[in-house]
């Protein structure tokens, strides 16, 4: 039986940073190279739910690659837009210009240049992706070659948009023969150190330098709109949320 995170666990509270750097669990995760990762000559793929995603989930390897962004595809499935329901200030029309603005303001952060990288706007409906799931799925089967590496969001990562995404690569790399890795985001706020839900024997650690770790803390303050507060609400990514994800390593599940 697959064990699936609790309802709306986003809403929820989270688990603390302290909880997670006490955890032996993920103390004694496996640490994975660069080069194991993604090979020379390899292609990744990053394929992201939002724009932001492929920053929160893998801006260090992004940033790893700086001279290597011929090999480099990345993916915005969604343009984002539905990041503050009901608010005046960021409506879907102004979020749907500028969460894509700030995703490529973060790449060039990461040290990329965006000239040489291939970045494709699918433009599907943000927190309705699973409605064109299969749809999705095509389109990678068609993009993806044997033997690329795909890096996507967790298919139980407890988010509508991720998990369906997860799933659309997962099926799409099965089909065409390329390796899946998947990267948890959301998974950190609701999930225990220990808990039995993630596939701990999946789990690697990418470690990441002073330097690496400082542009993806660069990159991540680009995207303005989620690290704002709107109004009376709190941003959406807050100062514990990007704690957990500022940690020196990106947790990959390969």
């Amino acid at each position: 039986m697959t064990l699936r995170p609790p309802e709306n666990p986003i809403q929820a509270p989270g688990t603390p940073l302290s909880h997670w750097q006490a955890s032996p669990t993920l103390q004694a995760v496996p640490a994975i190279h660069l080069d194991q990762l993604v090979p020379e000559g390899s292609r990744l793929v990053v394929v992201a739910p939002h724009p932001d995603d492929e920053v929160l989930g893998c801006g260090g390897l992004l940033a790893s690659l700086q001279g290597r962004e011929h090999d480099l595809i990345v993916v915005s499935v969604s343009d984002g837009e539905a990041s503050h329901p009901y608010s005046r200030h960021w409506t879907s029309e102004r979020l749907r210009q500028q969460r894509p603005r700030e995703s490529a303001e973060a790449l060039r952060r990461l040290g990329l240049v965006m000239e040489n990288l291939t970045w494709l706007r699918l433009g599907l409906a943000d927190s309705a992706i699973a409605n064109h799931e299969r749809g999705l799925t095509e389109r990678l089967v068609h993009l993806l070659r044997p033997g690329d590496r795909v890096l996507t969001t967790w298919r139980l990562d407890g988010h509508c948009d991720h998990e369906a995404v997860g799933r659309a690569c997962a099926r799409a790399c099965e089909r065409v023969g390329a390796q899946l890795i998947e990267v948890p985001i959301w998974a950190w706020h609701w999930a225990r150190p220990d808990d039995p839900r993630l596939p701990w024997q999946r789990a690697q650690k990418l470690f990441l330098d002073s330097a690496v770790l400082a542009l993806k803390r660069q990159a991540i303050t680009a995207h303005t709109s989620q690290l704002q507060a709107d109004g009376e609400r709190p941003p959406v990514l807050d100062r514990e949320a990007l704690a957990r994800l500022l940690q020196p390593f990106e947790l990959v599940f390969t």
